[in-house]
């Protein structure tokens, strides 16, 4: 990790500290190698007085146990029909997962406890068919899981839910998540999924509003895809009730976790239910608002001169910072490819926005972008921010001779004097 790394992971400490995560595991993901290294981000993420509920599948060792006990399971991932055999093979299955995930909690220090928290009753007869043992989640012990909260502990829930007569019941870990996070007024659902790709091999996009969300269940077709689909529904349905964030990640993937988490543009697919903050691409018509944004700082000589014009012929090098709908910040990258670095370039925030780590932020994103394009290094011309993009961004001051040979007759014919900093990529 390198300084930024820990300069973007700080600026979001207080924005997280004592909000409440529901983390949700297939099953599969439980049994994978990776699952070690999630427990440790788990442990992170404790560390920072973030708390946390865990919500497990278990799929994938029912279809074990039941296999050993010579069965075929009428359902596994309860949303089906469970018989009387796959209840009981889904009961000692998902105990034990949960027994084991404890185990591992354990040994990163974590405390924490099984949570009979569901509340469940027979989901009853749909389309003229008796679901039998799955269950309609009705309602979440809260009361039981804040208890466990305060105390530092990690709830650790299985798909499993009881009624008031003693009956247990298979119910759909997704659904469990998302119950338990509305319940809770989580702030995230982060889904550690064994399938993150659509049918056809398409991958979600990044960010997706709820409709997107809900329309892409929509468009579902046959069973291909269930798993990411169940997270989908379920997913948009929390935001629905309030739930501000849902994050689809790829369980198998070493950091995915704390990627998302503390990052910028995230490694997964993040369901949102209010104006996402966000970076894009500027478009024509934000060309003239983005004029009068950085307007006083082209007057006090903080940014380069441009016209609108200079902005139009060069409009895909532009990045709009976006909060609520309205353009609030800017930046640009100019590529020299033949030198593989790029120059970072018309960074601007509003006031308004000040001290709210968004310079940080743009600049880790063309950071990101200067990366996927292939450079090598960042340089940016500064007259008056040099001490910002020193301490915020890891740059360091050079001779204007370690500008790329059309930059440097640009710098020598525009007399503004800028400071010249650089930083390498690694």
């Amino acid at each position: 990790m390198n300084a930024s790394d820990l300069r973007e992971i700080l600026q979001y400490v207080p924005r997280f500290r004592e909000k409440i995560f529901v983390v949700a595991v297939d099953g599969e993901i439980a049994a994978s190698p990776n699952f070690s290294n999630i427990l440790l981000d788990l442990a992170v993420l404790r560390s920072l007085s973030i708390r946390i509920v865990l919500v497990h599948g278990a799929s994938h060792q029912i279809q074990i146990a039941a296999k050993k006990v010579g069965i075929e399971p009428s359902n596994t991932d309860g949303t089906g029909i469970t018989d009387k055999a796959t209840l009981e093979v889904s009961m000692d299955a998902a105990v034990r997962l949960t027994h084991e995930i404890l185990e591992g909690l354990a040994t990163v220090d974590l405390r924490a406890a099984y949570a009979n928290a569901i509340v469940a009753h027979p989901a009853g007869i749909l389309g003229g068919v008796d679901r039998r043992h799955t269950g309609r989640i009705e309602r979440v012990d809260v009361k039981f899981l804040r208890t466990l909260l305060d105390e530092g502990i990690i709830p650790v829930i299985p798909p499993l839910g009881v009624d008031g007569e003693g009956h247990t019941y298979r119910v759909n870990s997704d659904h469990a998540a998302a119950e338990v996070a509305e319940a809770l007024h989580a702030t995230k659902v982060i889904y550690l999924s064994a399938e993150t790709r659509l049918p056809g091999g398409g991958v979600l996009p990044r960010q997706l509003a709820i409709a997107d969300a809900e329309e892409f269940c929509k468009r579902r077709v046959g069973s291909a895809g269930t798993n990411l689909y169940s997270k989908l529904e379920y997913g948009a349905k929390a935001c629905r009730q309030g739930v501000s964030r849902i994050h689809l990640l790829d369980g198998h993937a070493d950091e995915a976790l704390l990627d998302e988490v503390f990052s910028n543009e995230g490694v997964g697919a993040m369901i949102y239910s209010n104006e996402y903050q966000q970076i894009r691409r500027i478009f024509k018509k934000d060309v003239r608002t983005m004029m009068a944004l950085i307007r006083q700082s082209m007057e006090s000589e903080e940014l380069m001169r441009r016209r609108r014009t200079d902005i139009l012929e060069r409009m895909q090098d532009y990045w709009a910072l976006v909060i609520d709908g309205k353009l609030t910040g800017c930046v640009a990258l100019h590529v020299y490819p033949e030198e593989e670095c790029g120059e970072l370039a018309c960074l601007y925030v509003h006031k308004d926005h000040a001290n709210e780590g968004h310079g940080i932020r743009l600049m880790a994103f063309i950071e990101n972008l200067a990366r996927e394009k292939g450079l090598k290094r960042l340089f940016a011309l500064s007259t008056q921010a040099y001490n910002y993009l020193q301490i915020k961004g890891g740059f360091h001051e050079v001779e204007p001779r370690m500008l790329p040979a059309a930059r440097l007759r640009k710098y020598e014919s525009g007399g503004r004097q800028s400071k010249v900093l650089m930083r390498e990529l690694n």
